[in-house]
C-alpha cells in the first residue's frame, strides 16, 4: 500500500491510470478528478511514449506537469524506461530532481529480479538526498515475465520502498509465446496472476492486475458498448476473486466499472457487519448463522474484517469501527490480520 502524508493516509489502489507522459492534455485530463475518477494515476516514459519523444522531449513536459497540476488526493507515479535502457538515469533525475515532493512512487518496468530494486532504491537514496526531498519515493514493480515471476517474492521484500506488484499480461506474454491475452486471461493466465498475488500478499504490497486492452468507441453500437463493459467487468471480478487489490486502466471510461469491482457494496459491508456482530455477540467459536445456515468461526470473520477494511478505503466505513473489530479479533487469535495484510498503517 502507499502510505502517505507522513503515516496519515493510506492508499491501496482500486485503479491505476496509465498514460503516456509526453502528453500535457492527458497529464491536465489525469489530473481532473471528474475525468479521471481513480485513486491511482501513472504517468509513462516507457512503452506509451513514442521513441521520438524519449529523452528531454518527455521529461520536460513530465517535470511541467508534476510542478503545475493539482493530483489532489491519487497518487501520482512515473514509470521510467527500464533499468537496462540508456533512457534510465536521464528519466530519473530529471524528475526527482526537478520535481522534489510532488509525485509518490516509480513503476519499476521490465523487472527481473531483487537486485534491480536494491539499485532503483540506492538510486532513489541518492537523488532524495540531492532533491531535498520530504519523504521517501515508494516502488511498485511490474511483474511482466517469467524470471519475474518465479522470484516475485524476491522482488516484494528487497527493499522496504516496496508497496505493490504489478501483473503485466502483455509482455509476460510475449515471453511464454501466448497470442490471446484479452478472452479467458483469468483461465489462461491463472498461474501467473494468483503467484504475484500471493507474493505480494506475503510481502504485505498490493496486488494489481492487468489492464483490459479493449474500449469502446462513441460510434459503437450500444449493443457493442455493453459487450464491451461486460467483458472489462468479469475480468475484474474474477481478477479480485484471485486476491487482486485493483487494476490498471488505459482510460479513463474504465475507472468506474473497475472501481466497482474492488469495492464492496453497501449491502456486502451490512452483512460483514452483521455477520462479525453476531460472532462476538455469541462469544466466538464455531456456530451456524441463523440468517444463512452458513458456519462462521474466526476464520470466516477474518474475510470480513478484510472487507470492511476495503470498505474503509472506500468511506464507506469508519477507521475507529474497524479498528474496534480487528482489535477483538486480535484478542481472540492474538494476531491481527489487518496488521499483518498490511490493510492498515
Amino acid at each position: 500500500m502507499y502510505v502517505l502524508e507522513n503515516g496519515a493516509r493510506f492508499v491501496i489502489p482500486r485503479t491505476e491510470m496509465t498514460y503516456p507522459g509526453h502528453n500535457m492534455k492527458l497529464h491536465q485530463n489525469a489530473a481532473d478528478p471528474v475525468k479521471s475518477p481513480v485513486d491511482h494515476v501513472m504517468a509513462d516514459f516507457e512503452d506509451a511514449c513514442p521513441y521520438e519523444f524519449k529523452g528531454e522531449k518527455s521529461r520536460k513536459v513530465m517535470v511541467e506537469a508534476l510542478n503545475t497540476l493539482d493530483f489532489g488526493k491519487k497518487v501520482v507515479t512515473v514509470r521510467p524506461n527500464n533499468i537496462h535502457s540508456p533512457f534510465f538515469k536521464g528519466d530519473m533525475e530529471a524528475v526527482m530532481l526537478g520535481a522534489p515532493n510532488r509525485f509518490h512512487g516509480i513503476m519499476l518496468p521490465k523487472t527481473r529480479g531483487p537486485e534491480e530494486i536494491r539499485e532503483v532504491a540506492k538510486v532513489l537514496d541518492d537523488l532524495e538526498k540531492r532533491g531535498g526531498w520530504k519523504y521517501r519515493v515508494q516502488i511498485e514493480s511490474l511483474i511482466e515475465t517469467p524470471h519475474a515471476l518465479v522470484r516475485a517474492y524476491d522482488i516484494a521484500t528487497a527493499s522496504d520502498r516496496m508497496c505493490g506488484l504489478v501483473f503485466g499480461i502483455a509482455d509476460f506474454a510475449a515471453n511464454m509465446g501466448v497470442r490471446e491475452i484479452v478472452d479467458n486471461q483469468n483461465q489462461n493466465f491463472h498461474y501467473a496472476k494468483q503467484a504475484t498475488v500471493v507474493a505480494a500478499k506475503a510481502a504485505g504490497l498490493h496486488a494489481v492486475d492487468n489492464v483490459y486492452l479493449r474500449l469502446w468507441r462513441n460510434s459503437d453500437s450500444p449493443e457493442r458498448i455493453a459487450e464491451l463493459q461486460k467483458g472489462l467487468r468479469e475480468k475484474n471480478i474474477g481478477s479480485a476473486n484471485l486476491g487482486m487489490d485493483g487494476t490498471w486502466v488505459i482510460h479513463p471510461q474504465q475507472a468506474e466499472i473497475a472501481n466497482a469491482c474492488y469495492t464492496p457494496t453497501a449491502e456486502q459491508v451490512e452483512e460483514s457487519r452483521r455477520v462479525i456482530r453476531l460472532y462476538h455477540e455469541k462469544g466466538g467459536g464455531s456456530m451456524a448463522d441463523p440468517k444463512t445456515g452458513e458456519m462462521i468461526d474466526e476464520a470466516t470473520i477474518k474475510i470480513a474484517l478484510m472487507d470492511l477494511a476495503k470498505g474503509t478505503q472506500a468511506g464507506m466505513v469508519s477507521d475507529a469501527e474497524l479498528k474496534e473489530w480487528s482489535a477483538k479479533s486480535k484478542a481472540i487469535t492474538g494476531y491481527d490480520i489487518l496488521e499483518l495484510m498490511r490493510r492498515v498503517v
